[in-house]
């Protein structure tokens, strides 16, 4: 009982390392300021200047450099055009000191939301504005700090990565938006308030940048200590491997302080929670599976958290993911609706295989309709690579389809010679009649997208006992799918368990549409945090966060720390 509660208050790290955070976070602050003031004076020393030189010729000499330095970059030099190439940081007052020093103190905490100190060259910026002897380096200046502004917002805001240059599966479009808008928001809004409000303002979003803090003082703390050598442990088990497990169960939050040499039911309690926040099942027994999630390192748990970072700023929509909205976790093998950030229904799933062209993709859209009694039409790719060597060898292989023409029309396998036909010539389509052994089961979810990927029902429910559950051509499968309708039609639907049992029970193939679209994002986190802010951790299971991380890295993210 007091492991649940330890990890329900977020004790899965130590309080110390908590203080350590705390104080390192105060340290940055300081920095951050003495880095904003100095920046505020050198301004002033050359605002003082400035002032000294004639107006008309001062503006003239600001405004044609300002001209000159955004013109490479469009958006910048509409912006300037549009505001008469006023000055939007380098004004002397109050006003333009507060922009300045915002900027600054934001440039200098990007650290805290994963993203790579040196690529905001803060140091330089302050140099520029040192350095600048008259109005018309202040006009450089001055568009060297909105260039910066501008890299800032959008990488706050929706990432520096571009999914699909990471990994070809990640099909997700990020919601990029209008750079000049960036600008005029500023320009008309309280700077503070726009630097506070620019990352995603999700519960998930606070929740990891939370834990990133976290586990940033762990690694610098040297870890969760040495590996368990082991190949499995049980209860009643004792020797230096036990040892070593409790003390790193200890150092991850999951046990108190203890001096057992034994795996004693304190332990078993311990892993039994551990298994549940890491997608094991939890029998309390240590064993390979778990002792391998067990000796990830706590910098690679670190990493994982930021690669999710990235990942939420990819899905920074304009207008959230939707009131109700359906989230499929790759890497969680599950679905789930939610519902004003709280999850009302969650059931398995089967995703694709780990193999080219069966991994199912990343990617968002809306669900219009359910299909239920579906009639399932063979891909294409699944029909010649699969079932055509099939019907080669033997016509009367896979019964259980229909060969179709061009016309709609069912024909004759006896009057068709397969053999005559390649992969590329196959003038046929395959398709499988509705009924509880098609292989969509019973109702299909359906949310058009290029991918021909949706949600539906299988006549394979051995698979959803299995704790890796990748065995789809793709497509999603779920475990629990009549429950899946049933809330999903609650919307729109007085009674919606009978609404949908009269459709089925007639056995034809119905669409049914749904009054308001519903959302869908499938994502892949190996990160992601409960409502009680507890970090669960995923598998790799497609190694694609290693690819972003990868990725991340080359664009500048590092540790900075020893792993343990």
């Amino acid at each position: 009982m007091k492991a649940d509660n330890r990890v329900d208050d977020h004790s899965v790290f130590s309080a110390k390392a908590r203080a350590k955070v705390v104080a390192r976070t105060e340290l940055q602050t300081s920095q951050q300021m003495v880095i904003a003031a100095i920046g505020a004076v050198l301004l002033a020393i050359i605002l003082l200047f400035w002032v000294a030189q004639p107006a008309k010729a001062q503006s003239m000499a600001f405004k044609q450099a300002v001209a000159e330095a955004a013109a490479k970059d469009r958006d910048l030099a509409e912006y300037y055009q549009s505001v008469g190439y006023a000055p939007l940081w380098t004004r002397d007052d109050a006003l333009g000191q507060t922009r300045r020093q915002d900027l600054i103190h934001a440039l200098g905490k990007v650290e805290t939301h994963g993203l790579p100190e040196a690529r905001y060259e803060t140091a330089a910026l302050i140099d520029k504005l040192r350095s600048a002897n008259s109005t018309r380096e202040l006009g450089f200046a001055e568009v060297a700090m909105s260039q910066m502004f501008l890299r800032l917002s959008k990488d706050m805001q929706t990432g520096i990565l571009t999914p699909i240059e990471v990994d070809e599966n990640i099909k997700r479009e990020v919601p990029l938006r209008d750079r000049k808008m960036y600008l005029k928001r500023f320009q008309s809004g309280d700077p503070n308030t726009y630097f506070r409000t620019l990352a995603p303002q999700t519960n998930e979003y606070a929740r990891l940048r939370k834990a990133r803090l976290t586990l940033d003082a762990v690694v610098k703390n040297g870890g969760w200590g040495e590996p368990v050598a082991a190949k499995s442990l049980k209860p009643g088990s004792t020797g230096s491997a036990v040892v070593a497990l409790r003390n790193r169960l200890v150092r991850m939050g999951y046990m108190d302080r203890s001096v057992t040499q034994s795996y004693d039911r304190n332990m078993e309690a311990a892993i039994r929670n551990f298994q549940e926040l890491h997608g094991l099942e939890a029998d309390g027994v240590a064993d390979a599976d778990t002792l391998k999630a067990i000796n990830v390192s706590a910098a690679d748990r670190l990493k994982s958290v930021i690669v999710a970072m990235e990942r939420e700023r990819w899905i920074n929509l304009p207008g959230g993911k939707g009131k109700r909205h359906i989230l499929v976790n790759l890497t969680d093998f599950s679905a789930r609706i939610m519902d004003d950030d709280r999850e009302t229904f969650r059931t398995r799933a089967v995703i694709g295989m780990h193999k080219d062209g069966r991994r199912s993709p990343e990617f968002s859209d809306e669900m219009e309709h359910m299909v239920i009694n579906p009639t399932w039409h063979v891909p294409r790719s699944i029909a010649v690579k699969e079932y055509l060597p099939k019907l080669r060898a033997n016509p009367n292989a896979v019964s259980h389809l229909r060969v179709v023409n061009s016309r709609g029309q069912t024909v004759s396998r006896g009057s068709v010679n397969f053999a005559a036909y390649s992969a590329r010539t196959f003038p046929f389509a395959l398709k499988q009649p509705p009924s509880p052994r098609n292989a969509l089961g019973l109702v299909k979810f359906m949310f058009p997208n290029k991918y021909n990927i949706y949600l539906h029902d299988t006549p394979h429910k051995d698979l959803f006992s299995r704790e890796v559950r990748a065995y789809s051509h793709g497509c999603i499968r779920l475990a629990d799918p009549f429950d899946f309708a049933y809330e999903i039609l609650s919307k729109q639907e007085a009674d919606p368990k009978a609404a949908f049992h009269r459709t089925l029970d007639t056995g034809r193939e119905t669409y049914v549409h749904l009054d308001t679209h519903v959302p869908v994002h499938i994502i892949y986190r190996t990160a992601v945090s409960d409502a009680k802010g507890v970090i669960r951790f995923r598998s790799d299971v497609y190694g694609r966060d290693t690819r972003i991380w990868s990725a991340l890295e080359r664009a500048g993210v590092s540790l900075n720390a020893v792993q343990g």
